[in-house]
């Protein structure tokens, strides 16, 4: 069995074993997220703060339920979910074969790095009126947006973990005679995985950014437009409940990608990666 075999194999065990809960782990940010809304309930109703900036969090409960029992919240949350995955994947998918080629040809290298760092530079959020022009208020101006913001940290980091193998794992590929694409399966992806999924996990939050920056500039669907009208409405509970749906979708997406990266790079710790590549 080759190395990658053992690899994959191992991957796929590793993925299948469900985690345990780690209530060290657990225990203080329950206990923060418990202080967080009794505050919020005491500042309209203890001290005076107006409903007007700050509803109840009971009152955004109330609303929030009232989203969800009656579909409007999950049929938005749907359309925003699509837009920024199918960015995402956009985004990192492409972001991961440019960093594979312009890191092992110095052609490509000089012929696309000014660009994409000019492109870098550029605020994104700019580039959204422009790309509603060009896609329509259609959900492809949106996926654009959300590939466009999700690309730039994946590039990045993909960049980071092609160019820092050690130089000894080459020579041996080489004195095997294994060929570019046996030594990129091997040596250059595996290593490249610890530095790829630190830019995942902030891809995937900034998906989300970029297609809600999308509903804003023109959409009639999804939770930004959603968000649009109960701001109109002066619907503040609604838009706080808006916010935590919105909330929620960024932790559970972060926590599948932040699952993903300690079941398939498990030789490396997610935190220890995160600080040292992104």
């Amino acid at each position: 069995m080759s190395m990658s075999e053992r690899y994959w194999g191992t991957a796929a065990r590793s993925l299948l074993r469900w985690p345990r809960p780690n209530w060290p782990r657990i225990a203080p940010p329950l206990v923060t997220g418990i202080a967080i809304l009794l505050l919020w309930e005491a500042l309209p109703r203890v001290f005076g703060v107006s409903t007007l900036l700050i509803p109840p969090a009971s009152a955004v409960f109330v609303a929030l339920l009232q989203g969800i029992f009656s579909g409007v919240f999950l049929e938005a949350l749907a359309v925003t979910m699509t837009e920024a995955l199918l960015g995402f994947v956009l985004g990192s998918v492409s972001a991961i074969v440019i960093a594979a080629l312009i890191t092992r040809s110095e052609f490509l290298e000089r012929a696309l790095m000014p660009y994409l760092v000019a492109l870098q530079s550029l605020p994104k959020v700019a580039l959204a009126p422009l790309l509603v022009v060009w896609f329509g208020f259609s959900i492809g101006s949106k996926i654009a947006i959300a590939t466009i913001i999700s690309f730039f940290p994946v590039l990045i980091n993909s960049i980071v973990g092609f160019s820092t193998v050690e130089a000894e794992k080459l020579e041996l590929m080489r004195s095997l005679v294994a060929s570019r694409w046996q030594t990129f399966r091997i040596v250059l992806f595996p290593n490249a995985l610890p530095f790829i999924f630190a830019g995942l996990n902030v891809a995937i939050v900034f998906s989300v950014t970029g297609a809600l920056v999308g509903e804003f500039v023109g959409a009639t669907v999804g939770l930004g437009t959603l968000l649009m009208q109960m701001n109109f409405n002066l619907d503040i509970a609604g838009m706080f409940a808006v916010l935590v749906v919105l909330a929620l979708m960024g932790v559970i997406l972060h926590g599948i990608i932040r699952f993903l990266h300690r079941r398939l790079v498990y030789w490396a710790e997610p935190e220890n990666v995160e600080r040292n590549g992104s």
